[in-house]
């Protein structure tokens, strides 16, 4: 029965973080879908909010390291147990930096001038919409243990790493022939910068999903 009870309780622990885990990326999906809302709008208000999400996120970062490390120094956990929650340990933290890029993105957008004439800003939600699709699909194959969507995950990287590409050179472009849209055109390559850092971020929470569901680094992709 103690048997029983414990094997139950750790399977509990593990439900619980891996609801920890699935909160956090819902709420870092609808800052970065919000922060680029505002961005294009100059929702400011918008904006604020996902400025304050960020602070939840922590919290939740916070409460998941907490549970992972008391597993870990309590349960003694063998083979799958113990990938398991070192991967939620780790896919925690970059969750929060996800958190933070959404965050920073949503503070450019008081800082945005002419968006109505900016052509420029047409280009980012484009970006935005693959990095957060990435970011959606691998939480939901960390939520099902799918090795091979994480890794269609880790391929796509190279996606968006070509949009910035795209992005940066046409954003110089304009602002050599558009003096006075430097500052804001400025911001925009910041922008495009955190969302090329959250395409890095998914690629490394699928390496991490990929490590959970069978053991091993996805370092054989041809990328």
């Amino acid at each position: 029965m103690m048997a029983e009870h414990t094997v139950k309780a750790f399977d509990e622990d593990i439900t619980r973080l891996r609801g920890l885990i699935a909160e956090m990326g819902g709420l870092a999906e609808l800052s970065i879908q919000q922060s680029m809302e505002a961005l294009v709008s100059g929702d400011e208000v918008l904006a604020a909010e996902v400025v304050a999400r960020d602070k939840k996120l922590d919290a939740i970062e916070t409460e998941v390291d907490a549970m992972a490390i008391q597993m870990l120094a309590l349960r003694s956990p063998m083979a799958d147990d113990l990938r398991e929650i070192i991967a939620a340990l780790k896919i925690g933290g970059v969750l929060e930096r996800v958190g933070d890029y959404a965050k920073n993105i949503a503070k450019r957008v008081k800082r945005i001038e002419g968006r109505s004439h900016f052509e420029p800003l047409t280009l980012i939600p484009a970006m935005a919409d693959l990095a957060g699709e990435m970011v959606h699909d691998v939480l939901t194959a960390y939520a099902a243990r799918d090795a091979e969507l994480a890794r269609d995950v880790i391929l796509r990287d190279d996606k968006v790493d070509a949009f910035y590409d795209s992005i940066f050179r046409n954003l110089v472009s304009y602002m050599m022939e558009n003096p006075a849209t430097i500052s804001s055109a400025a911001h925009l390559l910041f922008v495009a910068r955190n969302l090329e850092r959250i395409g890095d971020h998914a690629t490394n929470v699928a390496e991490m999903v990929h490590f959970a569901a069978v053991g091993t680094y996805p370092n054989d992709i041809d990328r």
